[in-house]
């Protein structure tokens, strides 16, 4: 059994931590808090042990009566493997604990690239993180770019990516960090999505450009693809992406023509949260114009990464190959192919 702690217990971490309970070849030792909130008394009704990130947070949760096993150096010691699930940049800071205690570890995409030993996604570069110290799991919607875009590489050869990304203002239980009753544009272009691919995927160029919306369920992209297969038709792009593990063709026809419809599938696929843990891509947007591959896509921000974590667990430890890790972790998460 390969012993793994899990670093925050948000959106990610508390995804995570289910995940990796259920493999057959993983276990949770524990899970690390600052805070004694909620998400605390739901890891201790799951059976998690509770750790304390630091003396201050010990106090916390002593003062709030709920049990912990110890601090996150505690945790450390206790592991193989550490899942880094801290918001944005937190990770980084807990470096040199991970480091000093030699514990391999797997950070998330709000990190920047240089802070593991390689960016990861389980189909594109699982070998690339073979008995690595550490990894990062990339963000949620390079993930989902990366998927796609590795699909048609891999068939058709990728020229160059141009993707314009709708972006879910904030998760469903951060409602204060939302925007309301307005689009909030990221100037900047390219947006830091297109370069993170290139950390994955670095034979090409990907030029992306962002904005936020508010809504809490998915984020929305638009695909305009060059690929060097001249070719190359629309039906033979679809049967690729059906092809694809995590990666699902929806269609208006079948009566998916919000996003809202997208979760509503995965809520009755009865998947824990009613998570979406593949792309999902609108076969009817998929489309060749003047040698151009056009099409839509959504990302379920909240669960697409967890796959991913589970993946570069089994790569960091060694001794799976691509295939079975990703085939043991569709299974244990009823992810259908």
């Amino acid at each position: 059994m390969i012993r793994v702690g899990v670093v925050g217990y948000g959106v990610i971490g508390r995804r995570v931590a289910d995940a990796v309970a259920a493999q057959p070849d993983m276990s949770v030792v524990g899970i690390v808090k600052k805070n004694p909130d909620y998400k605390a008394r739901i890891a201790v009704s799951k059976g998690f042990p509770i750790y304390a990130l630091d003396g201050e947070s010990r106090k916390l949760f002593e003062k709030a009566a709920i049990p912990i096993a110890g601090e996150i150096r505690d945790l450390v010691k206790a592991v193989d493997i550490v899942v880094d699930a801290s918001p944005g940049e937190a990770g980084a800071a807990n470096q040199e604990i991970y480091r000093s205690l030699g514990c391999k570890v797997i950070y998330q995409g709000g990190e920047d690239a240089d802070v593991a030993d390689v960016s990861f996604v389980a189909q594109c570069n699982f070998e690339k993180a073979e008995g690595k110290n550490s990894a990062r799991v990339v963000s949620c919607n390079t993930t989902g770019l990366c998927r796609v875009l590795y699909a048609l590489d891999t068939n058709f050869g990728v020229k160059l990516a141009r993707v314009v990304i709708v972006r879910r203002a904030t998760d469903p239980d951060e409602p204060e960090k939302g925007i309301i009753d307005a689009v909030s544009i990221d100037p900047k272009i390219p947006s830091h999505h297109g370069p993170d691919v290139n950390t994955v995927l670095p034979n090409f160029k990907v030029i992306s450009a962002a904005l936020k919306i508010p809504t809490t369920h998915m984020h929305v992209h638009t695909l305009i693809v060059t690929l060097r297969d001249a070719t190359v038709t629309k039906d033979k792009v679809i049967d690729v992406l059906n092809g694809t593990t995590r990666v699902i063709t929806v269609s208006k026809g079948e009566g998916f023509k919000t996003t809202g419809q997208v979760f509503d599938y995965a809520r009755e696929m009865g998947r824990w949260r009613s998570d979406l843990y593949e792309v999902a891509i609108w076969k009817d947007s998929v489309n060749i114009i003047d040698g151009e591959l056009y099409f839509y896509m959504g990302v379920g921000q909240e669960a697409i990464v967890v796959p991913e974590n589970v993946d570069a667990i089994r790569a960091l430890s060694g001794g799976y190959t691509r295939d079975e890790s990703i085939r043991m972790t569709n299974k244990t998460l009823n992810i259908l192919k």
